[in-house]
């Protein structure tokens, strides 16, 4: 018996399969970075395809997206995570090989399009933030952030070994271009863990983006790791006087992904398509300011919000880039790891 999602005035005339192609589900991080995604990508598709998105929100979980490929039983048609997360996906199997010519875009404009299973969306950056005014005079580098003296108090850290153990090298004295070479490393990855240990006590675990400026907000910390996109939403559109540290800046990426399996899965290529255009990338940094991963999008981006972009020249003198292929490989061991060391 065919499964049928709905009866009509007319009869049965007008009966639709459950997995119509008039209706897509996305997946994203929610927050200021989904808001202006609805603004930008999901309300305009929505009407110019003459689709109906429904929303969903996650962290970037791999397990949601497996169990959903292991199971059989896909509901997300496309999906914008963490391109380390994707890496480890697409070495899985649990992802559709992108065809670029069915997509309709030229590959070679895309930074950052080393993995088959991935449209590169953007760069963001996580980096450290404070708040002016309960901070007049704060960090001036990374270090400050592991200095518990001149800077006391509590600090916002991410609740993943993923950004923080690079940092915890990089405050140790590790330069920025040998931190995947020490941290490839047992003694490398036992160095940070004890880098760590000096300010476990004063940390607060964040676990979503919209957490870390409100730590900053309620004065729960002095200082904070973030996603720069967060910060500058909460500067821009609640008057928060919150101020970025662009040292040792973790520059990551954003890409689209499509499950295995999934319904629609040629409705989720036209929605990729349009998101990842040039045109449409650049308006995304109207809302919200993470570089855009398609190079044609750069001259149609509003020279003012240049600056904020984490891929700025100024911001990139003493980047780190995270190597997602490292974190797609040692991810679940690191985790591991982190996780005993939180338990102790």
């Amino acid at each position: 018996m065919l499964l049928l999602t709905c009866l009509t005035a007319g009869g049965l005339g007008s009966l639709k399969p459950v997995f119509a192609d008039d209706q897509l589900t996305i997946a994203s991080f929610g927050g200021a970075y989904q808001a202006a995604q609805r603004k930008v990508y999901f309300e305009p598709y929505a009407k110019k395809a003459g689709v109906k998105i429904s929303e969903e929100e996650f962290n970037s979980e791999t397990s949601k997206i497996r169990a959903m490929v292991e199971s059989k039983s896909v509901s997300w048609d496309a999906v914008d995570m963490d391109a380390v997360g994707g890496e480890q996906l697409c070495a899985e199997g649990a992802l559709e090989t992108i065809d670029w010519k069915r997509l309709g875009l030229d590959r070679s404009r895309f930074t950052g399009a080393d993995n088959d299973c991935v449209v590169p969306a953007d760069f963001y950056a996580t980096v450290l933030a404070y708040d002016k005014d309960k901070l007049p005079n704060g960090p001036k580098n990374l270090n400050d952030l592991f200095d518990t003296q001149k800077f006391p108090g509590k600090r916002g850290l991410y609740k993943s070994p993923f950004g923080n153990l690079e940092w915890a090298l990089i405050a140790d004295g590790v330069a920025v271009k040998d931190v995947y070479k020490v941290l490839g490393t047992s003694a490398g990855v036992d160095r940070a863990l004890k880098k760590l240990d000096t300010i476990k006590k004063d940390v607060v675990w964040w676990q979503t983006g919209a957490q870390a400026p409100q730590l900053l907000a309620d004065g729960q910390v002095v200082m904070t790791s973030a996603w720069n996109g967060r910060i500058y939403d909460a500067v821009k559109n609640s008057g928060k006087h919150f101020e970025i540290l662009w040292d040792a800046q973790e520059l990551g990426m954003n890409v689209w992904v499509i499950p295995k399996g999934g319904p629609r899965v040629d409705a989720a290529y036209k929605f990729i398509a349009f998101v990842t255009s040039g045109s449409v990338q650049a308006d995304q940094t109207r809302y919200i300011p993470y570089g855009p991963a398609n190079r044609d999008a750069i001259a149609h981006v509003d020279p003012a919000v240049l600056p904020h972009l984490p891929t700025a020249p100024d911001h990139m003198t003493h980047a780190l880039l995270i190597d997602a292929a490292f974190w797609g490989e040692r991810g679940d061991e690191l985790r591991q790891r982190f996780t005993a060391w939180l338990a102790k």
